[in-house]
């Protein structure tokens, strides 16, 4: 693959190939679907809850789903940052349970906590992603039933690492929904569309919207617009910051936008606060 000066993310049917060269990336990743990451180059660190788990090349992690976590993809001197991830869709998993001999599955097998799973390096989850590779070398895609016995492959190795997996692969319950004001006064400042807080929410859009209505007034880009405001009129006047440091700590992409908000809000231009 050639060296880009961006990020570069290939996809195929659930198999994605991240790529880029000479800088750091962070990201925040959040998904319905169980997701496993697997590390060719460079140093990936997964953030969860305040805790960490880096990846060299060569290992993975399992990333449960409907979970919001933090990514940072680095480059290690001249090594590229370069991973590939798996992701399982709910009909793909449906199919493999169905398919298992039920009597072979670990019985009374507790669910942990974790949201993230180091997985131990191991033959099988090697040969699979490394298996992966020439698709992106070349950018020659693989046929769908190719896609689909890779994410079979990928169930077993997973299955094979750890009888704990077994529960958390084959929960079909309905995704949790989290407070979805506790996770926007928490994340206001992020650049986030309406979509992805839906879904970082444990929702879909329709019903985002329809719950958002019970706790406020107003649309979900309105409250965000406020809340912004409300926390740059303290840090002007509590914290005696500057406009130009301030508009961009909560979110506010140019200084222009930042001013004619303000001071519709407020009655007059964030340089007059006093």
């Amino acid at each position: 693959m050639e060296e880009t000066e961006k990020l570069q993310t290939l996809g195929y049917s659930g198999i994605f190939l991240s790529c880029f060269s000479d800088y750091s990336e962070k990201c925040i990743h959040a998904t319905p679907d169980h997701t496993l990451v697997y590390l060719y180059s460079g140093e990936q660190i997964i953030e969860d809850r305040g805790e960490q788990i880096t990846l060299k090349a060569g290992e993975c992690a399992f990333i449960r789903r409907d979970h919001r976590i933090l990514m940072y993809k680095n480059s290690v001197g001249e090594e590229l940052y370069k991973g590939i991830s798996l992701t399982f869709k709910r009909n793909v998993l449906r199919e493999f349970f169905n398919k298992l001999n039920k009597s072979e599955i670990p019985k009374n097998i507790s669910i942990p906590e974790n949201n993230i799973f180091k997985i131990e390096t191991r033959p099988d989850i090697t040969s699979l992603f490394q298996s992966l590779t020439p698709y992106f070398d070349t950018n020659i895609k693989p046929t769908e039933g190719v896609i689909h016995l890779k994410l079979l492959e990928g169930i077993y190795a997973l299955l094979n690492s750890s009888e704990t997996l077994y529960p958390i692969l084959f929960d079909f319950t309905e995704p949790w929904k989290i407070d979805i004001l506790e996770f926007m006064n928490e994340n206001y400042m992020d650049e986030l569309t309406m979509e992805q807080i839906a879904s970082y929410t444990g929702r879909s859009l329709a019903t985002f919207k329809r719950d958002f209505s019970k706790i406020s007034n107003l649309t979900p880009q309105k409250w965000l617009i406020k809340k912004r405001l409300e926390v740059a009129y303290y840090k002007l006047k509590e914290e005696r910051k500057k406009v130009q440091d301030v508009y961009i700590e909560v979110g506010f992409k140019n200084s222009s936008h930042f001013s004619t908000a303000f001071k519709k809000e407020y009655g007059f231009p964030p340089t007059e606060v006093s």
